[in-house]
């Protein structure tokens, strides 16, 4: 009583092929099955990948920075105040 019979369905897409026609329909199945494709490939390459690898991506991204101590990072500063009262004595 409340589902839909199979007379009724061949109805439906009968009105559907008459108002957009083959081509057209064919065109929306085509593009659709190719988004649906890419979609899958998306899902899976993402899966694929082993957690090395991400990281290895990630580590890709990240700017490279170098561990420095506190000494090495306060000698510069040292150099350039030293560097700095050397040219005022030269003027």
């Amino acid at each position: 009583m409340g589902g839909i019979s199979i007379w009724q369905l061949l109805i439906i897409v009968a009105i559907v092929v008459l108002l957009f026609g083959t081509k057209k329909l064919r065109t929306l199945g085509s593009d659709l099955g190719a988004s649906v494709k890419g979609f899958k490939k998306a899902m899976g390459d993402d899966e694929a990948a082993t957690p090395a690898a991400k990281e290895e991506a990630q580590k890709d991204q990240d700017a490279d920075f170098e561990v420095k101590s506190i000494q090495e990072q306060q000698q510069p500063a040292v150099k350039t105040e030293e560097q700095k009262s050397q040219n005022k004595e030269q003027v």
